[in-house]
């Protein structure tokens, strides 16, 4: 394929490290990463981060700086067939004098075990350096072993001015980029399309290309591309959330940890983030449920109600008007008075099940449910709480080796301050 029918963004890949653009943490000058890449002495890293944040483009560089051989493999399309050939080869002191090959691996993460598994002697006895790049978090999807022998580099998603800088190099690159076109890009429009990629480079340059290759020349010569063109090349803003990867798991755990931390606004935040990703709302109903249950619970015993409410809503009513009925039982846990004493209180209760010998249910409160059980005991001296003031008798409802335990230790938070006091009232009147 020629170069001009190559994307944008295929061609503006760095070609040197000093191209690259943005990782300042990791490749700038003096760092890690920096050093082994200009003195040639790799060691089998992991490159770990979100899509055109630059993973592809440092495994070309080191391609075209390493004296080492260099294959390349898609964990997609290559097995243990391909890791075997490249070990092969390796150890053929023909075709590889030097008996060692930088490998560069695009997804390790869909490498199963026996596949990444193949890697781990070569990688051990340091015949092949490994390069792994993936999207998905590798201390969850890439063997212990392999990330054990492996340094983990992290890249975070682009700054504004780092995609603002790629894109004003491809407008100014005319071996490259869009430098043949006569041009004129409103600054306003680079902002713009860098504040809504993301921090994804690839999303930038595949817009800005987009709207020179339609749009028409003017009648003074030039290519006018202003905000409004760049908003239809862009049509809908790029997010990173994968439903089934890490970033599910992130923004679900931080719904829910500002729902916890009564701050609505960021519950909000976060729901609408999930939303606009595709995230089920069925789902996210449920974990406002347990939210309600977990973190709300006796302080406000009418946000579960609304929180199970909502979810009944959100099947009749489904998307897009689900999302309000979605914030309204967000904002209800989250604007709820906090109480945790019901999750606590069945924590404890299932450790002691677990861990102690916790004795047999006293007879007394045992139904005799058959002919004869009462001559036994059963049932016998149990004393029906409605038969006496208050509704409330005195009366041991533990087994004798669980006397005295006490599990539910309610708040002052809300509603559940008056369940408290009469709580407090009822033991010291029954203990």
């Amino acid at each position: 394929m020629s170069k001009d029918k190559q994307p944008l963004a295929y061609r503006m890949c760095p070609r040197t490290i000093e191209e690259y653009i943005g990782q300042e943490h990791i490749i700038g000058k003096g760092k890690l990463l920096y050093r082994m890449v200009k003195a040639d002495r790799m060691s089998s890293i992991i490159l770990y981060g979100p899509p055109g944040t630059g993973k592809t483009s440092l495994a070309r560089i080191i391609a075209s700086t390493t004296k080492s051989n260099f294959e390349k493999l898609n964990a997609v399309t290559s097995g243990v067939a391909d890791i075997k050939r490249v070990a092969s080869d390796t150890q053929n002191s023909l075709l590889n004098p030097k008996g060692k090959t930088v490998l560069f691996i695009d997804e390790i993460h869909r490498f199963n075990k026996a596949q990444q598994d193949a890697l781990l002697p070569y990688v051990e006895n340091g015949s092949i350096v490994l390069i792994g790049a993936t999207t998905e978090n590798p201390f969850f999807e890439v063997n212990k072993a392999l990330i054990s022998r492996s340094s983990v580099f992290m890249l975070k998603p682009l700054n504004e001015q780092d995609i603002i800088n790629v894109v004003k190099n491809a407008l100014n690159d005319s071996e490259r980029g869009l430098g043949k076109y006569d041009l004129e890009v409103d600054e306003k429009a680079i902002e713009y399309l860098a504040r809504v990629s993301n921090g994804d480079a690839r999303i930038a340059l595949n817009a800005i290309e987009l709207a020179v290759i339609t749009s028409e020349i003017q009648s003074d010569g030039k290519i006018h591309i202003d905000l409004s063109v760049i908003e239809e090349c862009v049509q809908k803003r790029a997010i990173r959330f994968d439903k089934s990867g890490e970033e599910h798991y992130d923004n679900i755990s931080a719904f829910i940890k500002s729902m916890r931390g009564s701050n609505p606004d960021a519950a909000v935040f976060y729901l609408a983030r999930a939303l606009y990703a595709g995230e089920d709302p069925e789902f996210l109903a449920r974990r406002i449920i347990i939210c309600a249950s977990e973190d709300v619970g006796m302080a406000n015993p009418n946000a579960l109600q609304t929180a199970v409410a909502a979810a009944e809503a959100v099947k009749m009513i489904g998307m897009p008007e689900a999302r309000i009925i979605l914030a309204h039982a967000a904002v209800m846990v989250a604007t709820s008075p906090k109480s945790n004493s019901c999750y606590a209180a069945i924590g404890k209760a299932l450790r002691d099940v677990e861990n102690k010998n916790t004795g047999q249910v006293p007879m007394h409160l045992r139904n005799a449910a058959a002919q004869g059980m009462s001559e036994l005991g059963y049932g016998k001296g149990y004393k029906y709480a409605h038969d006496y003031p208050g509704n409330i008798v005195r009366q041991e409802y533990f087994p004798e080796e669980m006397k005295g335990t006490i599990y539910y230790n309610p708040t002052s938070n809300g509603y559940e301050s008056k369940i408290k006091d009469w709580l407090q009232r009822f033991r010291d009147e029954c203990p």
